[in-house]
């Protein structure tokens, strides 16, 4: 391959003829016809170029530099004269590149909100926690971070659907209960990595606490004031269990929101219930007439223990006033006419009614 450049060409004509490859003669052949022929001239007028061994190190520099530069053997660009080169296989590169840059710099720089904690596994493994604000780690796939909000508070409802629970009271009676619990994320990181499926372990424990809770109360207590002492003695069983599980779980509460017998039984046991408050509030209204007449007597014989008092200090008078009073309240409700000593008194008769005319006095006697 000879490589044809102008500039090389006149460059080479300006050098010194004691250069490194020897004089030019003035047919422009070497002068030193032994010594070694300069790569930069051309071959004597009419002959042919001189045989060179191997490549020329110069020849081989610049095939290599245009393949890098995006040249061929028929461009045009480069050192050969004409257009430079397209350098398509660089922009690709330095895009490369840069998508390489962002992946890194998108993959370990994070933002965690307030609510959040960002648990980071180092190959799988496992390595801390990140705390809110902007934290930097190693890119991925080295660290991988899980955002996980630790302040919502999540919701299950027992059962699911329209469907019954049925629970045994202590007494040996049965009971169809639904109730919601509430929870949140307490350890972010045992809780993604202790249990499989927390909302079916909630549920389990949640079942198992309120079993363990119904079963030590009456039926009664169930559907009545044990209600809300209930919730708050399954939430306690829940956190024990949970703890016990390292779950990273914190329970926020449980709220009873029905407590009835079997819809088989439910009718009957409404009847039943009805009954009983009925005989309920008859025996609250008998209690409260037996109060009043128990206050009242003893209203009576405290008012008589003092009127005893005084009949003990003062026999007569007391006699006397006790007589005028029983007299003012027997005369009180009856019609009476006071009759003074050496008086004749007059007691107006009432009238007799007038019969009414016969037929022979309204036919004037015929």
């Amino acid at each position: 391959m000879t490589v044809t450049n102008g500039a090389a060409l006149h460059n080479g004509a300006m050098m010194n003829e004691d250069g490194p490859w020897g004089g030019r003669g003035a047919d422009g052949g070497d002068a030193k016809p032994e010594g070694p022929r300069n790569p930069w001239d051309l071959p004597p007028k009419g002959g042919k170029p001189k045989t060179v061994r191997g490549k020329p190190a110069v020849e081989d520099f610049v095939t290599k530099l245009r393949a890098l530069r995006g040249g061929g053997n028929g461009g045009g660009g480069g050192f050969g004269g004409g257009m430079p080169a397209l350098p398509g296989r660089g922009l690709w590169g330095y895009a490369a590149l840069g998508l390489v840059c962002l992946f890194l710099v998108i993959t370990s720089s994070h933002s965690i909100g307030p609510q959040e904690r960002g648990v980071v596994t180092r190959l799988g493994r496992y390595a801390y926690t990140l705390q809110p604000g902007f934290q930097m780690t190693l890119p991925a796939p080295i660290d991988r971070v899980q955002v996980v909000n630790v302040e919502n508070i999540r919701f299950i409802d027992i059962p699911e659907g329209a469907g019954e629970k049925l629970v045994l009271t202590g007494d040996q009676n049965i009971i169809n209960l639904d109730y919601r619990v509430r929870w949140n994320i307490k350890s972010p990181e045992q809780y993604l990595f202790q249990l499989s499926d927390p909302d079916s372990t909630i549920n389990s424990v949640a079942e198992s606490a309120m079993r363990a809770a119904v079963a030590n109360m009456t039926l009664n207590e169930v559907l009545g004031p044990g209600r809300d002492a209930l919730g708050s003695e399954v939430a306690l069983r829940m956190q024990v269990l949970l703890d016990k599980y390292n779950a990273g779980i914190r329970i926020q509460g449980v709220a009873v929101q029905r407590a009835d017998p079997p819809d088989a039984v439910n009718d009957a046991f409404k009847d039943v219930t009805a009954a009983q408050q009925d005989a309920q509030a008859s025996t609250n209204q008998a209690n409260a007439y037996a109060q009043q007449i128990i206050a009242k007597a003893q209203g009576d014989a405290g008012a008589f223990d003092r009127v005893f008092v005084q009949y003990k200090a003062a026999p007569g008078v007391t006699r006397r006033r006790m007589y005028y009073e029983t007299m003012e309240k027997v005369l009180a409700k009856t019609d009476k006419t006071i009759v003074e000593p050496g008086v004749s008194a007059y007691l107006p008769l009432p009238a007799r009614p007038q019969a009414p005319p016969t037929a022979q006095a309204q036919t004037g006697g015929r």
